[in-house]
Order: structure tokens, then sequence, then C-alpha cells
């Protein structure tokens, strides 16, 4: 996908969500809207970091731009079901122990603290469950052929290394999950709000990418602003028996945090190039 065609299907599916939150705004009221806006900013924000793996994923495997797109697409459409499975699990849990919203906490804050400070995420397929066993199942060819994920060839089937990528995009999604779930039920624990803010943000994960793909080096404190806005949100899960944040500050602390770590890394990115 060429830039320019990339920066438009980002800006198309951005304007569709700002589309579907000024219908949430009429239909359920301000709370709600601006439950689903905070939702969705912090959902992309830590979408971006997902994309960043999914870009030393497509790198470690030697997928070319070409093959990329279409492991995207069912990628993305994997992520919708598996979110839409979490957030339905989630949401009847903390409908029956509420408690586990306590646990979601501390889970934030863990995670804000290792992405702000801790090591880099490390691509391991060897140490993928659900890829060695697959393995196991059916033989895996050495070379891509086109942009099949299975081929016949004397009346065996073999996988290829798309799906080999695949797989393990899907299953990366699945660790990701454990940090963006929590963080949008320590805003709202209404199930149509948050998979519908999940929903959106992950649409347009595709378009995106292309676009992260140019500019990956030029916002390099984002990570940083995202673990800030973990570490926040599940201090305000733990607090809230005690101290409520109302959801109108919460956005307001979130945008404020990730428009900070945007502007930080484009001054950085500015004094960098006209030092060379």
């Amino acid at each position: 996908m060429s830039t320019r065609k990339a920066i438009f299907w980002s800006v198309f599916w951005i304007a569709l969500s700002l589309l579907l939150n000024a219908a949430v705004f009429l239909l359920y009221g301000q709370q709600k809207a601006v439950a689903f806006f905070t939702g969705y900013i912090i959902e992309k924000s830590l979408s971006v970091d997902n994309l960043f793996v999914f870009l030393i994923i497509f790198t470690f495997f030697d997928v070319s731009p070409v093959h990329q797109r279409r492991i995207l697409n069912f990628g993305i459409v994997g992520v919708i079901i598996l979110r839409g499975l979490l957030i339905f699990l989630g949401s009847s849990l903390v409908e029956r122990f509420e408690w586990i919203l306590y646990i979601f906490g501390v889970i934030l804050i863990y995670s804000g603290y290792k992405m702000a400070f801790g090591k880099e995420k490390k691509v391991e397929p060897d140490r993928n469950l659900l890829l060695n066993w697959f393995k196991k199942l059916i033989p895996v060819k050495n070379g891509y052929t086109g942009e099949h994920f299975f081929i016949k060839e004397n009346g065996v089937w073999y996988a290829t290394p798309m799906i080999i990528v695949l797989i393990v995009i899907e299953t990366t999604d699945i660790v990701f999950a454990v940090d963006s779930i929590p963080a949008i039920f320590g805003i709202t624990t209404d199930p149509f709000i948050v998979f519908s803010s999940n929903l959106m943000a992950v649409l347009g994960l595709r378009s995106l990418y292309f676009v992260l793909e140019r500019v990956q080096r030029a916002f390099i404190y984002v990570k940083y602003g995202v673990g800030v806005v973990l570490v926040f949100i599940g201090a305000k899960m733990l607090i809230a028996d005690y101290f409520e944040i109302s959801t109108v500050i919460s956005l307001t602390v979130v945008a404020f945090i990730l428009t900070a770590s945007v502007l930080v890394s484009y001054i950085k990115q500015a004094v960098t190039t006209r030092t060379k």
C-alpha cells in the first residue's frame, strides 16, 4: 500500500470512528460518548506498539511487502474475533466478580512499567507453543509460494511460511490483549462501549501499519507515554472505591500524556535531523 493510500484509509477509519462516537453521544449521552472516545484513544495507542511488533515479525520472517497486506487482512479478522471473545469473557467476570477489576489494575500498572522501562519485546517463534503444535500436525514448506497459506503437492498438503507468520501474529495479539482489554475496563464496563471502541481502533490497523512502517523512528517516545497511560488507568482502578476519577478527567489525562509523548518525539527527531 502506498503511503498516500495508507494515510487516506487511516483518516477514513478515524473519521468513521468519530461518526460512531457522535452516534453514541446522540443515542446514549455524553458519559457513554466520552467513555467510547477514551477507550478508542487508549486502544489506538496500544495498537501502535502492537504494529511495531508486527513489523518486527515481518522482518524476522522476511515477508515481502506484497504479502504483508494479505497477512494483515486475515490477522485483523482474527484479532476482532479474539477480542470479542475476550471482552465477552471479561464482561461476564466483572459482572459476577467485581473484585477482578483490582487484578486488572495491577496487570495494567505492571504492563505500563514494563512498556516504559522494560526491555523491548522479542519475537521468539521457536518458543510459541501453538506454532510448535501446528508444525507437528502438518509439514511446512521452506519457502513462500505466492500468497498461499497451504499448497498441495503430490497429494500431500503443506503449510507455507505465510500461515506460520499469521499464527505468530494472532498469538502475539493475545498477549497484547492482556494490556488493552483491562485498560478499557478501567474506563467503562459497558460491553457495547468496550467492544465498539476496540473494534473501531482495530479496523484501521492495516492502513495504519503501512503509515507507521514509513515513520517508525519519528515517534520514539510514544511507547513511554502509553506506558504511563496504563499505569494511570491501573491506579484509577485500584483507588476507585476511595476516590473516583471521572471519565472526562481520564480522557483529559490520557490525551495530554499521549500528545506530550508525540511532541517530545517530534522535537527529538527535528533536533537529531538538524545536527546531522
